[in-house]
Order: structure tokens, then C-alpha cells, then sequence
């Protein structure tokens, strides 16, 4: 049975959704459009929100629009609704990132249940120190399987290969920190006067990171959490706490075969899986980016004993305090209105 088109109560609710994902520096570089029919919505890249130096490739940006991805295939979910996905689908477009079909019925029970849609609007990056407590292995094995149901790679690594990631991104930080273009790049996003959890009639633009979730510092220098404002004497924000975070954290990577396009929509929904999930069991997450922003640290992400792949994101696991919410843009700074049957589309 074919279902009616989307609603505009429908659209929102999608919009909210896919608007509520993950993305660097939180830019949120996408824009959601109805299809010509009424039954489904388009993902695009909105590159002016790029973050060209931390992200040269754009693989961040399509991660982000990935994980936005998802999101709307579990609000399709949530309104009984089959969500059929094409990557890419316009080889002159490369902006336009996927399409999705909700035109059919959701068949059976749905594909994710609702515990992920209740945990979208709960996902958020924690930067506090987690407890010195392993997660279970039953949990582990539900997000191995969330990612690998995307067709995307977690890892969960041993102590060498935590110790390696660290020191890596260790590396990856201190660049950073002696480069001022990308230290000026990232300090443009953060929202010294935003509100958190901005977004329609919220203070603030709607994007970035307002000071309230950048986090603490660890006291020993073992985990090397983003410095977003600079170090000291050059930053301009504010003083960040010291605390000790946990000894060896839990770390995981997010890996393909591949390295295109199409692999980094993959990446990104899988991310947003394992971190609805996640939240939905009761952990938080950081994600790190910092050695995936330079070629040569990236491939050292690698473990060599696996062959051939690609490194994505580093993930930081465990159980602490939740983290912050961040604002969000208003729905109709996301939305498109519906295109008319036979206009051009942009």
C-alpha cells in the first residue's frame, strides 16, 4: 500500500530529527527538501557551513550529513513508514547526498525500535572524565553489530592500540595548537554568549559550541581532549577545569575498505546507530577527530595487523556524566519548502 505524502507536521518532525545529529564544531552542514512527489526528502550538503581546514576532504561534512541520515530514517520509522535510501544519486549533483523513499508502510515491527528515536533528542558528547568501569561485553557486541548493519567497521582497542591512539592524537593536538589558521577556524565556532540547547526563540545563532560544553582538561595530560580555545597565554575563552579523567579509556575506531564518498554517509550513519544505542544503555561518547584532520596521523590511527583501511573517527566510551545539549537551527533554516511539480529544482 502506498502511504499519503508527508504531512508539514510529518516534515518537521523528520526535520527535527535529522537537524538533532552530530557534526564538527556542531556546523551542522545540512539542508532537507521534500521530494517532488510529497513522499520522501532529499539530504543535502550545505557547504557553506564546510570546515575546510579541519576537514579538507569534506569526509566530516558527509559523516555529519550521514548521521542526519539516520536520524530521518528513524523518525520514518517512528511514523510507520519504510525508509528506501539512495547515496549519491545524481552523479552532476554532488551535493545532493541521498533520497529517501517513504512512500511504503513499515512492515513488522520497526527496524530500530523506540528506544532510538527517545535517544536523539538525549545524544550528546560528553568531555567530563568517565568512570573507571568496562562496558559490558554484551553492550560491545550490540554496537559491533549496529555499525557492521551499516556496513561500516568498529574496532574496540586493546591496550596497545589505545595507547597508540592516544599518543597519536596527542600529536594531532599539538599541530593544531601551533597553527593559528586552524586555531582561528575553530574558535569561529564557538558561542561565547549562546544558550545551550538553542535553537527557534533560543539565544545564540543556532550552531557552535557555546562555552557550557567544551568540557575539562585532564589533570595529567593522558587523555587529550580538544583544546577548542587555544592553550594558554593565546586563548580567548574561558579557563577550562583540570580533573583526572579515567587511566587507559575506552576507545573504539569507526573504519572502511573504502575512502569515497559514499563510505563517509556509511560512516556517519553508523555512527549515529552505535551512539543511540550507546545512550540508549547508558554511556556517553566523545568523538575525536583531531588525527583524522591530518593525512599522515590518520594512517597511523591504523592498526597494521588489520591490512588495508581507513580510519574514520576515534571514539571515546564509557560511563560519566551526560554532556551538554548544543543549539540547534530553527527547522525552517534546514527545511526547504516543497518544490512544485514541473519547477526547477535548485
Amino acid at each position: 500500500m502506498i502511504r499519503s505524502a508527508l504531512t508539514p507536521v510529518d516534515l518537521r518532525l523528520l526535520a527535527e530529527a535529522g537537524g538533532a545529529a552530530p557534526s564538527l564544531h556542531n556546523s551542522q552542514p545540512w539542508r532537507f527538501r521534500p521530494t517532488p512527489d510529497g513522499g520522501g526528502v532529499e539530504v543535502h550538503a550545505d557547504p557553506d557551513r564546510a570546515v575546510p581546514l579541519a576537514d579538507a576532504d569534506g569526509s566530516g561534512l558527509h559523516i555529519a550529513a550521514g548521521a542526519a541520515l539516520f536520524n530521518l530514517r528513524v523518525a520514518a520509522a517512528r511514523l510507520g513508514r519504510a525508509a528506501s535510501v539512495r547515496l549519491l544519486p545524481d552523479p552532476a549533483n554532488p551535493w545532493l547526498l541521498a533520497v529517501l523513499d517513504l512512500s511504503g508502510p513499515a512492515l513488522g515491527a520497526a527496524p530500530f525500535g523506540r528506544e532510538l528515536y527517545a535517544a536523539i533528542t538525549r545524544r550528546h558528547s560528553s568531555r567530563e572524565p568517565f568512570a573507571n568501569r568496562d562496558v559490558p561485553e554484551a553492550v560491545v557486541a550490540e554496537l559491533i553489530a549496529a555499525a557492521r548493519d551499516e556496513g561500516v567497521a568498529l574496532a574496540v582497542l586493546e591496550e596497545d592500540g589505545v595507547r597508540r591512539v592516544l599518543e597519536v592524537t596527542a600529536e594531532a593536538e599539538d599541530r593544531t595548537a601551533h597553527d593559528p589558521a586552524r586555531q582561528a577556524e575553530t574558535r569561529s565556532w564557538l558561542r561565547p554568549d549562546a544558550g545551550v540547547g538553542g535553537g527557534v526563540g533560543g539565544p545564540g545563532t543556532g550552531d557552535g559550541l557555546p562555552y557550557a560544553v567544551l568540557g575539562a582538561q585532564d589533570h595529567d595530560a593522558r587523555v587529550p581532549m580538544r583544546e577548542f580555545a587555544g592553550r594558554p597565554p593565546q586563548h580567548e575563552g574561558p579557563v577550562r577545569p583540570s580533573r583526572r579523567f579515567e587511566a587507559l579509556p575506552q576507545l573504539c575506531t569507526l573504519g572502511t575498505a573504502g575512502d569515497e564518498p559514499a563510505d563517509w554517509l556509511r560512516t556517519g550513519q553508523a555512527l549515529e546507530r552505535v551512539w543511540l544505542l550507546a545512550t540508549a544503555r547508558g554511556l556517553r561518547l566523545t568523538v575525536w577527530h583531531q588525527a583524522v584532520e591530518w593525512p599522515d596521523l590518520r594512517w597511523r590511527l591504523r592498526d597494521p595487523a588489520d591490512g588495508p583501511g581507513h580510519i574514520h573517527l576515534v571514539l571515546r566510551v564509557g560511563y560519566g556524566p551526560p554532556g551538554a545539549a548544543t543549539p540547534r537551527r530553527p527547522v525552517a533554516d534546514v527545511l526547504d519548502p516543497p518544490v512544485r511539480p514541473g519547477a526547477p529544482s535548485a
